[in-house]
């Protein structure tokens, strides 16, 4: 049994305290509840073996109420497998106050989450070293990523790749000449001394005692937390034959006494390190390749900034730099903050954020990111958001959280990665059993259970996933595709239907002028010189529509006089002595003047969804113009190229059904969702769910974030309100529609690599563990000599790494 106090909020009354409580009590392992409410906590006793505090924490949230927890992000040093990341795992989950923990082998970070009151950063770090691992210090900021960290990271792997240099090279010099010397009945050029037992064991012993420590330091770290992972393989594997070859070469008349020829395996045993040292070494390099993604979007920030301070200009370091802050940015500067220019203009390339590779004009009022180039002007900006809470800040964190989760499909690794090394070490038993009663000697038995223990690889297992995680996530933020998990990475690449928001979304969510109409006595450009001039006064987005369409057809406007607004209706005025009316057919109706001859195009445009404005001149009737909320220009080619996936695709609108038919059918949509009342959104996209097809959404409103919630995958316009981008799986930055398709592209991709390395490691296994064993020596002769088991190891996690790489050149 054990007793545990977790925090609870939102609860106000005695009504509160009991929910909690016979919800708690329903559970299945809950052994005793008290629930609190001046201290707002749950005092709970439980059977750890029935219940964990991840089910408790659960419970009590899908009750209604809140658990207040921290979050952390830790990197984690020593590992090398599956295993190591299950061993991590357990370790921190065994731990008092953690909720839950995941473990990114590739990132070689863990993503705590855990209750304040019950555990903190130190224990959680001791936890870990306990465990046999290492969380190497960085002095970075807990709440953002910052260059200090990524530059702690690549130092840290690039001293473990030297490290694992050294050790291959210092076993390189020594293996040579003892693989030569096992060779020599093969190779007759070799010289006899160097097949001299006492000779080989010079040569190998510092293999085994120096290259190898690595692998003995991580056996002694598993025996001590009772889990056995990769490195107990290796070092048991290799001091077998290693220990076998000692006795053989000091106490040869035990095996003369036996009637058995003494062998030496020193040659293995050397070998072995040196092969599976390479693999780790080729590894490191590959993993490093990953994070590459992020290195470069930390390095988009400035470093500096040249801020105004009571009237004098200095550099300051960007991590002082404050809100309200004054700052100069000059040609050819990386703008070091988000904010408002307050004097100058420019050009500003925004490529980073939009994916536009043609620069910004910005003027003073216009929004500035930090991270972006200035490319000609200089300007002042007053900074809003600094540090933590520019967008690239966010970008950079939201990136590393996704390359640091796990995709659903990892399970299966994760489960079998649990039981792989105690199953390998049990079949290395058996085989050498079997072969010690069935086969025709010791050695054979001896040398076969060694090629099991080194065959057998949990890294690529590990690799599978989070590798091509990172490489997906990673390519996708260069593209302007932020992807906020690995679950969501997995379920876009299984799409198979796709759900537009109209307004703003396949829209430009901006009106403007698509039709004109005038009558015989008119000139179309009479009319739009009086109805501009009479609008340039209005504040309606209908007037300003107008105006600028005159303004595109360079039309000169006019003084105006007498201007009044008439709610509901529309507007009049005297321009250049002339009256001008202009409103809704009922307005135009009541001052009865008639458009009976433009009122067949009326009908016709507005069942197209276009909003029809009347304008009369002296109380004649003189035409019409129409606006709308017009298509963007690539939406026909986007929805085509989805239609092109396999996807079917529909559209969700306010909109009568015949104006969302019109729209849908310029646009190639399959199916409409006309008159939806933004709360039934959601309601919507359920609907679309049944029958287990998997829904996209996308949206960019306030109004669209339950929908986007509801969806299997969420995709919000990056220009979007904060909420929809809060809601969504998938953030596309800048306002580019074919972003859509690409992430669909690029999860697919990216599913059909990780499936691919899952294929791989499972495979390499299956196949490599029974050909090891022997299982094909009864039939063919064939045995698999440990070294070249040690070669297929080695190479099985760079081939998983490498395979994963290929998505940084995704296109």
């Amino acid at each position: 049994m054990k007793k545990i106090e977790i925090p609870v909020s939102g609860m106000h009354c005695a009504s509160c305290v009991n929910n909690v409580e016979q919800y708690l009590k329903k559970l299945e392992g809950i052994v005793s509840v008290g629930v609190n409410l001046a201290a707002e906590k749950a005092f709970i006793e439980y059977d750890e073996g029935q219940i964990d505090i991840t089910g408790i924490v659960k419970a009590i949230t899908d009750s209604g109420y809140q658990v207040p927890m921290n979050k952390i992000s830790l990197p984690v040093g020593g590992m090398h497998c599956a295993s190591c990341v299950l061993n991590v795992e357990k370790a921190l989950k065994k731990s008092s106050g953690v909720i839950s923990a995941s473990v990114n082998l590739a990132a070689e970070r863990a993503e705590v989450a855990y209750l304040p009151d019950a555990t903190d950063r130190e224990r959680i770090k001791n936890t870990i070293t306990e465990a046999g691992y290492q969380v190497p210090e960085t002095t970075s900021s807990p709440e953002a990523p910052s260059i200090t960290a990524v530059s702690s990271l690549d130092s840290r792997r690039e001293e473990y790749y030297r490290s694992l240099k050294r050790r291959f090279l210092f076993a390189l010099i020594f293996a040579v000449p003892v693989f030569l010397g096992g060779m020599h009945m093969l190779l007759h050029f070799v010289p006899g001394w160097l097949y001299n037992p006492y000779v080989m064991l010079t040569l190998a012993a510092p293999v085994q005692i120096f290259s190898g420590w690595p692998f003995y330091k991580g056996l002694w770290a598993s025996i001590k937390r009772r889990n056995a992972d990769m490195n107990t393989l290796v070092a048991v594997g290799t001091t077998a034959a290693f220990g076998y070859s000692l006795a053989a070469t000091f106490l040869p008349e035990f095996f003369a006494g036996a009637g058995r020829e003494p062998a030496y395996y020193y040659d293995s045993a050397a070998v072995i390190i040196t092969l599976i040292l390479l693999g780790r070494m080729l590894e490191a390099k590959a993993r490093g390749r990953t994070s590459e993604a992020i290195k470069r979007l930390i390095g988009l920030q400035a470093r500096t900034a040249r801020v105004v301070k009571d009237g004098n200009e200095i550099e300051a370091p960007l991590e002082q730099l404050i809100v309200g802050d004054i700052i100069i940015v000059r040609p050819g500067e990386r703008i070091a903050a988000d904010g408002v220019i307050t004097e100058g203009y420019s050009s500003i390339d925004e490529s980073m954020i939009t994916g536009e590779s043609i620069p910004s004009d910005k003027n003073a009022g216009d929004k500035v990111i930090g991270g972006t180039i200035n490319k000609t002007g200089s300007f002042r900006f007053r900074a809003d958001k600094v540090g933590s809470q520019t967008v690239l800040a966010q970008i950079i964190r939201l990136v590393e959280e996704a390359q640091g989760s796990k995709a659903p499909i990892q399970r299966l690794a994760d489960k079998i990665a649990s039981v792989f090394v105690p199953i390998v070490m049990a079949v290395a038993v058996v085989t050498f059993i079997v072969w010690l009663i069935l086969g025709p000697s010791f050695n054979l038995a001896l040398i076969n259970a060694v090629a099991v223990l080194v065959i057998a690889c949990p890294c690529a297992l590990g690799l599978a996933t989070p590798t091509a995680i990172m490489a997906g996530t990673g390519r996708g933020a260069e593209l302007g595709i932020l992807i906020r998990r690995g679950e969501a990475l997995e379920q876009a690449g299984g799409i198979t239907s796709i759900l537009f928001d109209k307004t703003g979304t396949l829209t430009s969510g901006r009106i403007a002028v698509a039709n004109v109409a005038v009558m015989p006595e008119f000139t179309e450009e009479d009319l739009l010189a009086l109805a501009a001039s009479a609008e340039s006064s209005s504040e309606h987005p209908i007037g300003q529509a107008v105006v600028d369409y005159a303004k595109l057809k360079k039309i000169s406007l006019s003084e105006i006089s007498d201007f009044k607004v008439l709610p509901g209706s529309g507007l009049s005025c005297h321009v250049n002595g002339r009256m001008v009316e202009i409103g809704n057919q009922r307005m135009m109706e009541q001052n009865g003047i008639g458009y009976t001859k433009l009122e067949k195009l009326a009908g016709r445009l507005q069942q197209e969804g276009k909003t029809v404005v009347y304008v009369s001149i002296d109380s004649r009737p003189a035409g019409i113009i129409a606006v709308a909320d017009t298509l963007r220009e690539n939406a026909v080619r986007v929805v085509a190229d989805l239609k092109s996936l396999g996807l079917s695709t529909a559209m969700i609108t306010g909109d009568h059904r015949e104006t969302a038919s019109f729209i849908a059918g310029q646009l190639g949509i399959d199916q409409v969702m006309a008159q939806v009342l933004p709360g039934d959104k959601a309601e919507q996209v359920k609907k679309a769910q049944a029958g287990n097809v998997k829904v996209a959404m996308v949206g960019d409103g306030i109004n669209d974030a339950p929908a986007l919630a509801q969806a299997d995958i969420g995709i919000a316009m990056g220009r979007g309100t904060d909420v929809a981008i809060e809601s969504a799986d998938i953030i596309l930055m800048g306002d580019n529609l074919e972003l859509i398709a690409k992430s669909l592209k690029l999860s697919r991709a990216a599913l059909r690599i990780i499936k691919q390395n899952l294929f791989w490691a499972f495979f390499y296994n299956v196949i490599g563990i029974p050909i090891a064993a022997g299982a094909l020596y009864p039939f063919f002769g064939i045995l698999l000599n440990p070294m070249f088991a040690a070669l297929a190891m080695a190479f099985s996690s760079v081939s998983v790494v490498s395979n994963s790489l290929r998505l940084r050149k995704w296109r």
